[in-house]
């Protein structure tokens, strides 16, 4: 593994390498395989499948790949968080992993529970985060459970996803319990970017104001509360209603449903 650091290397241009004759970019999945020193840490992640954060080139022309380790949850913390769960390896220390799956289209799935578990149902996308842990999806689809980490999403969103399905209480007069699929305009330009919120629209506006690149497609499956708190509560409630508790299941099938469709190239609108 590379002693490089983050701030020892700059990005390529190209933001590709070649392993194995395989050309390997920001996504891809490889499985490590560190030659260049004899440590523990290295005997311990050797064999390690991981996906490629970056490939980064330093001033004297050598090029380091980057990597963040499958299930690692410091990943979810955003770019910010991950300079401790960063790895740097030549791209002769890395064998291409095997296809992933199911994915033939190689679309780069974020499934992001967010809202906040102390407040009734606003905890609803964190719960359907945790109901997909049972639930067996590609390698290109991560699913992460990001709470009120508004900050931490916005970054992640930036991380080269295709695209991103937010899982959330929302509110549309609909009966409690009652699912949708929406998606938001993303040409909204009068949302003021706000580092601490947690409202998707501003999460977005957040995301737009960090990078220059363009968003993933941002899907919002959401689930119709009938128990709406705004903060100014003198007490915490912690769990769902019953309506919306049931819902959890149903909505972890749907993700998996919008999952397939996105991965087979099918048109998913609105619903």
């Amino acid at each position: 593994m590379s002693e490089q650091t983050r701030d020892d290397v700059r990005q390529s241009r190209t933001r590709t390498c070649t392993v194995n004759g395989i050309t390997v970019r920001k996504g891809s999945r490889v499985r490590l395989r560190p030659t260049r020193s004899a440590d523990i840490f290295d005997l311990a992640l050797s064999g390690r499948t991981a996906e490629v954060d970056g490939v980064e080139e330093d001033f004297e022309g050598n090029i380091h790949v980057a990597v963040v380790l499958e299930g690692d949850p410091g990943r979810d913390f955003g770019t910010s968080g991950q300079i401790g769960h960063r790895f740097f390896f030549a791209p002769d220390e890395l064998e291409p992993a095997e296809p992933v799956a199911d994915s033939p289209s190689g679309t780069r799935i974020l499934v992001a529970g967010i809202g906040n578990v102390f407040m009734a149902d606003d905890g609803f996308g964190p719960a359907v985060a945790a109901a997909l842990g049972g639930i067996s999806l590609p390698g290109t689809v991560h699913v992460a459970d990001f709470g009120i980490r508004g900050m931490d999403l916005a970054y992640r969103l930036l991380d080269g996803y295709d695209v991103a399905l937010l899982v959330d209480a929302a509110p549309r007069g609909l009966e409690p319990g009652t699912l949708s699929v929406i998606e938001p305009d993303l040409t909204e330009g009068d949302v003021a970017p706000e580092a601490h919120a947690m409202d998707p629209v501003k999460v977005l506006a957040l995301a737009r104001h960090l990078g220059e690149a363009p968003l993933p497609r941002i899907l919002v499956v959401g689930c119709e509360p009938m128990v709406r708190m705004n903060g100014d509560e003198p007490d915490v409630v912690v769990g769902l209603s019953a309506p919306v508790k049931a819902a959890v299941d149903e909505a972890a099938r749907l993700v998996e449903s919008l999952v397939g469709e996105l991965l087979r190239g099918e048109e998913v609108s609105p619903r």
